[in-house]
């Protein structure tokens, strides 16, 4: 079970990075997020 939740974890973060990335910088603003905060942002969603 713990592969199994490791692996959901994995691609929830992989899915919060790459939907924050297609967003533009004025859309990031406008959540209070930057750029470069993406992966941070990305882990605290798991």
């Amino acid at each position: 079970m713990n592969i199994l939740r490791n692996f959901r974890n994995w691609r929830r973060y992989r899915e919060t990075v790459s939907e924050l990335s297609r967003l533009s910088n004025r859309e990031l603003t406008d959540l209070g997020i930057s750029r470069s905060e993406i992966h941070s942002v990305a882990r605290r969603s798991i």
